[in-house]
C-alpha cells in the first residue's frame, strides 16, 4: 500500500510552526508496512486544498490529512472534504457528545464555535479525539482511504496510535517495511562511502537501500528492507549490518536513535567510572548532554565553564607561563586542563576542550575551527586536535561530540 501526508495550514508555509506531523505519520505508517511516496504542505486556500486531495487520492491508496478541522473561518478541510466527495456536512451525535465533554472538563461554556465541531461530511466514519473537540474521519472510496486529523500533534499521535495503526494492520497484513539506522561518528561521509564500498555488492536484494544522513555530529547510515514478512526482513537487515560493522565498526556508537551521550553514559555506569569535565569553547555543552541522561549523577561529577585565562589557572591550576609559551588553545593547556578537572574533582576521567570557534581570534597558525580535547586518567594523558570550520555553533557542537567519542574509544580500547 502506498501513501501521501498532506499537512495543512498557513502558518506551516511561512515557517511560525515546525512541521512534525509529516514525519510522525510517515514514520508510523512505514511500521505497519505502507510506503510513503510524498509529504505535501499546502496553504488555507480551498481549491489548492481540493486539487491535491483529487491528485494524491488518485495516485495513492492512502491519504493522511491533518489540519483545517477546527472551528475558525481558516479552517476550511471539512468544507473541502465535502466538495471532494459530494456530501454535506451533518450533525453527529458521537462528536456532539465529545464537544459536551471537553467543555465541561475544561469548564467552558457551550459557543458557536462548539456548535460547528459537531458538523462532519456525511458518510465518514468518527475517528474518536480524546483531547480536543475536531473529530477525525475517515473515508473509504473505490478501496482507498482518505483519514483526516488535526493539526494538533499530541491530538493527532493519539488518534494515530490509537486508532490509524490498527486499522490499517488490518488491510496490509504480510508486508513489512524495516529500518536500521546505526549512529558514526568523528568520520566524513565520503570516508565512510569509501571504506564501505560498492552498495550494489553489499546490497543485492532489491526493496533493499542504504542511505548516508550526514550532521554536525556524525553519518547515520539506514539500512531500508520491505518484504512478505517481519522475520524475512529483519534478517536482510541483520546480514547486510554485519557486513558494514567488519568495515567500519569502529566508528560506530550506536543504533536508530541512541545518542552518544546516552551511549558513553552507559559505558561509565557499567564500569562504576566517574567523569569530570572542563570547557572553554564548549561553553557547558559537554556537561549539558551527559547530564540530559537520566541517571547521570551516577557517573557525572561535575562541570566547569574555564572560558577566560585567568579562570584556568585559578579553577584548574594551569600554569600561568604554560598559556603565555603556548597560548590558551594549545596542546599542553588542553592536558592541564583535563588534569586540573580531574584531580581537583578526584573523577577517575578528566576531559577539556580548548579552541577558537569564531568568527573572531583567528591567527596563521591557529585557524578558526581549531580545537585541542585533553583527556586524563590514572593511566593516559593525551590530547587531541581537530578543525571543525568557521562556524560558531558548529564547532561547539562537532566539538562535544569530539570529546565524548574520545572518551567511548579509550575506554573500549578503541584505537584513536
Amino acid at each position: 500500500m502506498t501513501a501521501s501526508i498532506i499537512t495543512i495550514g498557513d502558518e506551516l508555509l511561512i515557517g511560525q510552526v515546525v512541521n512534525t506531523n509529516g514525519a510522525y505519520i510517515a514514520d508510523a505508517l512505514n511500521k505497519v508496512g505502507v510506503s510513503v511516496k510524498n509529504i505535501l504542505t499546502i496553504g488555507d486556500i480551498q481549491i489548492d486544498i481540493f486539487h491535491t486531495f483529487r491528485k494524491e487520492f488518485f495516485k495513492n491508496d492512502i491519504v493522511i490529512s491533518t489540519g483545517g478541522l477546527g472551528p475558525t473561518h481558516d479552517d476550511i478541510t471539512k468544507k473541502t472534504l465535502c466538495k471532494f466527495f459530494k456530501t454535506k456536512l451533518v450533525q453527529n451525535e458521537e462528536v456532539k457528545a465529545n464537544v459536551e465533554r471537553i467543555l465541561a472538563m475544561r469548564d467552558m461554556k457551550w459557543t458557536a464555535a462548539a456548535e460547528e465541531q459537531t458538523f462532519v461530511p456525511a458518510g465518514c466514519k468518527i475517528i474518536p479525539n480524546k483531547h480536543g473537540t475536531a473529530p477525525g474521519m475517515l473515508f473509504e472510496r473505490d478501496s482507498k482511504f482518505f483519514i483526516a486529523l488535526p493539526g494538533v500533534p499530541y491530538e493527532m499521535k493519539e488518534m494515530m496510535n490509537q486508532f490509524v495503526v490498527p486499522f490499517l494492520l488490518n488491510f496490509n497484513k504480510g508486508r513489512t517495511i524495516l529500518h536500521r539506522t546505526l549512529c558514526t561518528t568523528g568520520i566524513t561521509e565520503a570516508f565512510l562511502s569509501e571504506l564501505i564500498g560498492d552498495i550494489d555488492e553489499l546490497i543485492p536484494q532489491s526493496g533493499t537501500s542504504l542511505a548516508f544522513l550526514p550532521s554536525p555530529t556524525g553519518v547515520r547510515l539506514r539500512i531500508s528492507a520491505t518484504g512478505d514478512s517481519y522475520e524475512n526482513v529483519s534478517k536482510i537487515i541483520s546480514e547486510v549490518e554485519n557486513q558494514i560493522r567488519l568495515k567500519i565498526n569502529n566508528y560506530i556508537y550506536g543504533t536508530d536513535k541512541d545518542e552518544l551521550e546516552e551511549v558513553l553514559g552507559k559505558l561509565l555506569s557499567e564500569r562504576n567510572l566517574t567523569i569530570a569535565v572542563a570547557e572553554s569553547c564548549t561553553g557547558g555543552l559537554i556537561a549539558d548532554r551527559l547530564t540530559d541522561v537520566p541517571g547521570s549523577s551516577k557517573y557525572f561529577e561535575r562541570g566547569i565553564v574555564t572560558y577566560s585565562n585567568r579562570s584556568k589557572i585559578e579553577l584548574l591550576s594551569v600554569p600561568e607561563n604554560l598559556i603565555t609559551k603556548h597560548g590558551a588553545v594549545s596542546e599542553e593547556v588542553a592536558k592541564a586542563m583535563a588534569v586540573g578537572i580531574r584531580e581537583s574533582s578526584n573523577a577517575d576521567i578528566g576531559i577539556s576542550t580548548t579552541g577558537i570557534a569564531g568568527p573572531t581570534g583567528a591567527t596563521p597558525e591557529k585557524p578558526l575551527g581549531l580545537v585541542w580535547i585533553g583527556y586524563s586518567d590514572s593511566k593516559n594523558l593525551i590530547a587531541k586536535k581537530f578543525l571543525f570550520g568557521d562556524d560558531r555553533v558548529r564547532v561547539k557542537i562537532r566539538s562535544s561530540q569530539a570529546a565524548m567519542e574520545l572518551v567511548r574509544k579509550i575506554i573500549l580500547n578503541i584505537q584513536i
